[in-house]
């Protein structure tokens, strides 16, 4: 891909991150990604690119936009995209930290095509590369991932989400003695936290969505970590009741038809199968891995932490916006 789609794929992702922060702290989080998702649209549309969404916000018939398999872009190099709008539509409308808008862009084919279900992840830095299988119990992980970074478990940090699903994997793992950062969303953030130098985060343990999963993938490949991952039925996850069970074996059939299958393994290289990758991420309220969006009017900075995989450059680009100056379609939605 060329160099300069990644500056492009930037202002894409500062785009989404303006107008998701227009309805930041008002309790509507749907609003909040419409927003975003209609923006991030319309500057793909704007894009030099042949593109096609891989992940993203689910099925044609329930989203409009940005949905699997829409075509996106100008026309130019051909390139899978996997997107979350606002990674943490909760917290943007609670106004709560670490809520990101998110964009992974890979050569044609790169990516896995999955439905937008729940997904297994484990990921961890370079330093424990080669050496974690989702399939062995969360406790051998981590006693692996330990020994091969020279530390005692008391010493090992993991990032989870905090979700009933976790409560017993969380006290198992703080029986260990292992710390446990249990966060409320967030799981890329958390996931590239365990490959930047200046995180005392180790793992990044937790169900979560397959989108984010995709995208974190394609990330940590570009940082040199690892990562494994497991797609889910959401009877196996949540309640398994007549609705959750119809639901779990839609996206049982529909992985079929995709040529994939839940409860198996998969390894990063099944994720994002290429390290010619490009992510922007930037981010909508301050966290631990970026610095929210400030805004005085209609004068506006974002932060926006850019990765080039192919060349493992790594890049935090800070901007002004004179938000009265975006295009007529795209101001009419973040002012």
């Amino acid at each position: 891909m060329k160099r300069d789609l990644a500056m492009a794929f930037s202002r894409v992702t500062e785009g989404a991150a303006l107008a998701g922060y227009k309805w930041l702290g008002r309790g509507d989080k749907n609003a909040a990604d419409g927003a975003a998702v209609e923006v991030m649209r319309i500057l793909l549309n704007k894009t030099e690119i042949e593109g096609e969404i891989v992940i993203g916000e689910g099925e044609i018939d329930e989203a409009p936009m940005l949905y699997i398999g829409e075509k996106v872009g100008m026309g130019g190099d051909a390139v899978d995209i996997a997107v979350d709008p606002i990674e943490g539509t909760r917290m943007t409308a609670m106004g709560q930290s670490n809520a990101l808008a998110v964009l992974a862009a890979g050569e044609k084919g790169s990516f896995l095509k999955a439905p937008d279900m729940y997904m297994e992840k484990l990921v961890v830095g370079p330093e424990a590369k080669g050496i974690i299988d989702i399939e062995l119990p969360i406790r051998d992980n981590l006693i692996n991932i330990a020994k091969a970074l020279g530390k005692p478990l008391d010493e090992l940090v993991v990032t989870t989400l905090a979700k009933p699903r976790h409560d017993e994997t969380i006290r198992e793992m703080q029986e260990m003695g292992v710390k446990v950062f249990a966060i409320p969303d967030g799981d890329v953030a958390a996931s590239i936290l365990t490959c930047m130098p200046d995180s005392e985060v180790d793992v990044m343990y937790g169900i979560g969505g397959a989108p984010e999963g995709v995208v974190s993938a394609a990330v940590i490949r570009a940082l040199g970590g690892d990562m494994n991952g497991r797609l889910l039925p959401r009877h196996e996850v949540k309640e398994d009741n007549d609705e959750n069970r119809r639901m779990g074996e839609l996206e049982i059939s529909r992985c079929k038809e995709m040529g994939i299958e839940t409860n198996i393994r998969l390894k990063m290289e099944d994720m994002a199968s290429s390290d010619n990758v490009i992510f922007a991420a930037t981010g909508i309220t301050k966290g631990d891995l970026l610095e929210g969006i400030a805004r005085k009017g209609n004068i506006a900075t974002t932060e926006t932490l850019l990765i080039r995989g192919k060349c493992r450059t790594i890049r935090r680009i800070k901007s002004t916006h004179y938000l009265d100056r975006k295009d007529d379609a795209v101001k009419e939605i973040i002012l």
